[in-house]
């Protein structure tokens, strides 16, 4: 209880930090602040300093929430502030797209096997495009809240983390079933599901829960994730399954956590790991690649050592990774993208996607 209150007093402190600076940019006519994730979660503050040094004019990089990889190897990579962006040539340019999109505050992405993508927003819902992302139509019916911060497509099925727990959409249907259960006005921030069927769903505060084939409820597992210093961490952004059925955890700030034995303990395993907010978890023959809030780094003997894979990118602020190929990554950070050929060296693929600073999504309308 004392370690969750102590984690509650932190996540009070940085939402009064933003509210303040928020005051304060904007009465002085700066648009420099960015919220890499909305209010209602543990947020992170970044002010640019060039911008702030050179006036509003400067074109930068639009900050990158999302990236998924649709068919024939286009990108779509979702902003916050500046809406979905789609490039046919591995980054080298990108052409904004996204006709009927409401909200340009884009929190995930997915695409399917038919080339169907799906964005979730911070207050518009989800929408869906069935022509590479030239159109977009609302797909909400069914949903108790528009905040969608998770999108899992698997074969026909699409799931989606909302503030309200999770929601299922069959194939080509237009209505969202409930599967709140158990996590009824729960913020769910990640989605994995297993080879058997099982759902797991990563949340705000409540740690994970389990759906398991045929349940009528998720379950919290009980047994949390605690870290080295004994603090539960239940502040979930990334989950991930092996090709070994072993669930990975990325939390807030608390670092990374494996189970192998779905879900009912924890161990962590990124105690040398340089920084421990946890934007992205991906697998390669190399081993497992983590975006951080300070860099990506790769791990060869699970979470034993921890090697920086830096080269080349330009910012730390690491927002989400992604896979591409055998041995390539992209990464979507608070300015722009980069893309990695080797898993070693990063270049900026950025062009198209220099659109200035979007406006904070609290002046949303």
């Amino acid at each position: 209880m004392r370690h969750e209150t102590v984690k509650v007093q932190r996540i009070c402190t940085s939402v009064c930090v933003i509210l303040i600076w928020g005051v304060l940019l904007y009465s002085a006519g700066g648009e420099s602040l960015e919220v890499s994730n909305p209010p209602v979660s543990p947020p992170t503050l970044r002010v640019s300093a060039s911008s702030a040094a050179s006036g509003l004019s400067e074109q930068s990089a639009a900050s990158v929430q999302a990236l998924v990889m649709g068919i024939n190897g286009v990108v779509y990579a979702g902003s916050f502030g500046h809406g979905i962006f789609r490039t046919p040539d591995r980054g080298a340019t990108w052409a904004r797209v996204g006709g009927g999109i409401t909200d340009p505050f884009i929190l995930s992405l997915a695409s399917t096997k038919d080339g169907t993508v799906y964005a979730g927003t911070f207050r518009g819902g989800v929408f869906r495009s069935r022509d590479g992302g030239n159109s977009w139509q609302p797909v909400n019916e069914g949903l108790k809240r528009l905040e969608v911060k998770a999108l899992l497509a698997v074969d026909q099925e699409l799931f989606a983390g909302t503030g309200d727990g999770v929601y299922r959409l069959y194939g080509s249907e237009d209505h969202w079933m409930p599967m709140t259960s158990g996590l009824d006005d729960i913020l769910v921030h990640a989605l994995a599901r297993s080879a058997d069927g099982t759902l797991f769903a990563g949340t705000s505060g409540k740690g994970i829960f389990r759906f398991s084939p045929r349940s009528t409820a998720w379950i919290r597992m009980q047994h949390g994730l605690k870290d080295h210093e004994g603090m539960i961490e239940n502040f979930i952004r990334v989950l991930v399954i092996d090709q070994d059925q072993s669930i990975f955890a990325g939390t807030f700030d608390g670092g990374v956590f494996r189970s192998t034995d779905g879900g009912q303990t924890w161990r962590p395993i990124s105690r040398a790991l340089p920084n421990d907010s946890i934007r992205g978890i991906v697998f390669s023959d190399q081993g497992m690649v983590v975006a951080t809030g300070n860099g990506i780094f790769k791990t060869m003997d699970k979470g034993k050592q921890w090697i920086p894979m830096n080269n080349g990118l330009e910012t730390l602020a690491v927002q989400v990774l992604i896979k591409a190929g055998d041995k390539g990554l992209y990464a979507g950070t608070s300015s722009g993208v980069f893309r990695s050929d080797d898993g070693v060296s990063w270049m900026a693929v950025n062009q198209g996607l220099e659109l200035g600073i979007a406006p904070p999504p609290f002046l949303f309308r």
